[in-house]
């Protein structure tokens, strides 16, 4: 069987601007519009009624589910129509009707979501949001501008975050939870107003994690957020032992440096 041609995977009834980039074997939908500075990587799969504008790069093996806004100008009455982008990596699944917003230049210009990351249906991610690897957006969630969500992260579905928050790597958050504050790395909260709930263990397993490691977090766990000693002796406490993992260094660094404050 011969192999398909450019035009066989692109639908005659989308509408994609000359200027557009796309790699030879894109597969686009019917009814889908790509503008003019879109890049789209190989086997990248981009579904029926789907919009991609905006300087927006898309990586490899991509797909962007129906219905979805991708790159579109943000919600930011600051924004004065500068020449932001938007940076999507490879093997993202993007599902029906979420929307991503490109940066602005109150927030260093670019929106940048990882490889390997599921966005399901009417999730939003907001301009110069900064999203890892790995990451699971759970349906609607609403991530506000300027927040940044580490590796292996997990959102679990209807969660509000508020702008300028951060999401440690391998942290949960559960479904229906708003976020006013940081999220430490490896723990998990819940709450219509967050609150922690422990160390996220079940996690820490999955990315495989040792039996060492994990002890040694469950120990900087407990002194930092158990203990009765403030956030700053306990971080001086941890560092006196001597040193530490770079794992349980990576958990203290983002509690000592969180501008907002961290969940408790």
């Amino acid at each position: 069987m011969p192999a398909k041609s450019k035009e066989a995977l692109i639908d005659p009834r989308a509408m994609i601007d000359i200027g557009a980039e796309l790699d030879s074997d894109v597969s686009v939908g019917p009814f889908s519009v790509i503008g003019p500075e879109v890049k789209i990587g190989a086997g990248t799969v981009i579904g029926p009624h789907v919009v991609l504008e905006g300087r927006t790069t898309i990586g490899r093996n991509n797909r962007i589910f129906q219905y979805s806004s991708v790159g579109a100008e943000p919600q930011d009455l600051k924004y004065g129509g500068e020449d932001s982008e938007l940076v999507i990596g490879d093997d993202n699944i993007i599902r029906e009707c979420a929307t991503i917003n490109k940066g602005t230049e109150g927030g260093g210009m670019v929106t940048r979501l990882g490889s390997g990351t599921l966005v399901m249906a009417y999730s939003h991610i907001a301009h110069d949001c900064q999203i890892g690897d790995g990451v699971i957006i759970a349906n609607a969630v609403n991530i506000g501008g300027h927040v940044i969500v580490g590796n292996n992260a997990v959102l679990g579905g209807l969660t509000g975050i508020h702008q300028f928050c951060r999401v440690g790597s391998i942290a949960m958050v559960g479904a229906q939870s708003y976020l006013s504050m940081d999220v430490a790395p490896y723990t998990t909260v819940q709450g219509t107003r967050a609150k922690l709930s422990g160390l996220n263990v079940i996690g820490l397993k999955r990315n495989g994690f040792s039996d060492e490691t994990t002890s040694a977090l469950k120990s900087a766990f407990k002194t930092i957020f158990k203990s009765s000693l403030t956030l700053e002796k306990a971080v001086e406490k941890i560092a006196e032992n001597g040193p530490a993992s770079p794992e349980v260094n990576h958990f203290v660094d983002f509690i000592r440096s969180s501008e907002r404050g961290v969940i408790r």
